[in-house]
């Protein structure tokens, strides 16, 4: 715990040292941070050996409780509770439903709920103006208006924030009897019947926590972007969350954003420099990854803390 702790400061120390130093990777480390807690909720799934396809679905909704509610509600610290609670109810009820199942089924349903609601977000257009998205209107804090420079660093210092909050959450919640039930729904599910502890509402407490970082997450990324638009809940949009997930390593609560932010700065420097092939540059990381270091990033890192 204490190591983690450590490495988790030099992380916020060093994001805030790249941000002064290189204003404009302000925006692009916000988005890594915001995408890192959704991730977060990934994390926890996979824990109990499950995978969502479509948990972009939550960001979707984050994102566009801001975009609706900022002109006659701009205040960001009313607008990202809301966006965390109105995930978290949608977790609780596509959660009593798909807690029923496992493996790929679970997956795969995830992804069906996500792309109703792409679908909706799309052909709704009177309310959600399609794929033309939605223009955030300015947002205040604690009632100040500040500049957009001011702003930035605001956006940023919230991210980092609940980026730590949030991390020490899902450690401790890891570490204690819930979290343990959800390594046992990856083993031997029927042991941990037989031991009086229902699978299904230890999976659906860790959904709805999940769902719950998702629209936060996507409340971040509206609040930063300034421009919501359907493809948020897109299945690439799950798909990018996996990846980050894999990227990462699923072995301690710091990997997703260890994952988001080398997700978001190779995405950008690879889009700079072979605009037309930046995907396949994200591909070969992910395949480099997947052979050489299963762990993820984090898993380099603790073999390289144990030699």
């Amino acid at each position: 715990m204490r190591r983690e702790s450590l490495l988790a400061a030099l992380g916020a120390i060093g994001l805030v040292a790249c941000a002064w130093a290189v204003p404009w990777l302000k925006f692009v480390l916000t988005i890594a941070l915001a995408k890192g807690i959704a991730v977060l909720g990934i994390l926890l799934l996979l824990r109990a050996g499950q995978v969502s396809f479509g948990h972009s679905m939550f960001l979707a909704l984050g994102a566009y409780t801001v975009a609706f509610l900022a002109p006659s509600a701009p205040e960001v610290l009313l607008l990202l509770p809301l966006a965390g609670l109105l995930g978290a109810g949608l977790g609780l009820v596509l959660g009593l439903f798909l807690v029923r199942y496992r493996d790929i089924f679970f997956g795969m349903l995830n992804l069906a709920f996500a792309m109703v609601m792409y679908s909706l977000l799309e052909k709704l257009y009177a309310l959600t103006k399609g794929t033309d998205g939605i223009r955030v209107a300015r947002l205040t804090f604690a009632g100040l208006e500040p500049d957009r420079p001011t702003q930035e660093w605001i956006m940023f210092g919230i991210a980092l924030g609940l980026a730590i909050g949030f991390g020490l959450l899902v450690r401790f919640y890891l570490a204690s009897p819930m979290g343990r039930a959800l390594a046992g729904i990856k083993t031997r599910e029927t042991r941990l019947e037989f031991m009086g502890v229902p699978a299904r509402r230890v999976l659906l407490a860790a959904y709805v926590l999940s769902a719950l970082m998702g629209g936060v997450g996507g409340a971040l990324i509206g609040m930063t972007t300034r421009h919501v638009t359907p493809q948020l809940a897109y299945w690439t949009s799950s798909g990018e969350l996996v990846f980050i997930a894999i990227l990462g390593g699923a072995g301690s609560a710091l990997g997703p954003f260890l994952g988001a932010t080398a997700f978001e700065l190779v995405r950008v420097y690879a889009a700079a420099a072979v605009a037309d092939a930046w995907q396949m540059i994200l591909g070969g990381v992910l395949l480099v990854v997947i052979l050489f270091a299963p762990g993820g990033i984090w898993g380099i890192l603790a073999r390289r803390r144990q030699a």
